[in-house]
């Protein structure tokens, strides 16, 4: 059996007031390379930027891999290591009988690149002494601040 190559990934999302505008930024490290990635939208939550930023990562590999993704969201982390994501989709997109469960597209979308690679995914204190969460951060928020950024698709107003 052929050795996967085993890629880190750093990931983060960011939002100027939430809902507002948004962007995520996420760095790739493998053999000591590295590729900075960022992207926003006019109008996202933080933690559809959150979810994106891992979507893009493990988007950008260009073959199967071993992925250790890192990210300060508690809520993208738990909700993958804790079954949580399973769970709503197994249950139509609801955490319960009465709240449907918030960003399914993007939910699924990472649930297709998760069950493809082999990620780990591991939580990350924000804005602390990790050099690539705290550049993924900068990325995020130069992202979020762009003008003419393309409408969040996938958003729709829950108010």
């Amino acid at each position: 059996m052929e050795r996967l190559k085993s890629v880190t990934i750093y990931t983060d999302g960011a939002c100027l007031g939430n809902p507002g505008p948004g962007g995520y930024g996420v760095v790739l490290l493998y053999k000591g390379r590295r590729k900075e990635l960022s992207g926003g939208y006019r109008k996202t939550t933080n933690n559809r930027m959150e979810i994106m930023a891992a979507i893009v990562g493990l988007k950008a590999l260009k073959e199967k891999c071993e992925a250790t993704l890192y990210s300060d969201s508690e809520y993208l982390v738990k909700a993958m290591t804790e079954g949580w994501v399973e769970r709503w989709r197994k249950n139509n997109w609801r955490r319960n009988r009465k709240e449907k469960a918030l960003n399914p597209d993007l939910w699924e979308q990472l649930l297709q690149l998760y069950e493809y690679h082999q990620v780990e995914f591991k939580w990350v204190k924000g804005h602390a002494k990790s050099a690539e969460n705290n550049r993924c951060d900068e990325l995020a928020l130069e992202a979020a601040q762009q003008s003419n950024l393309p409408v969040d698709e996938g958003y729709n107003e829950r108010e």
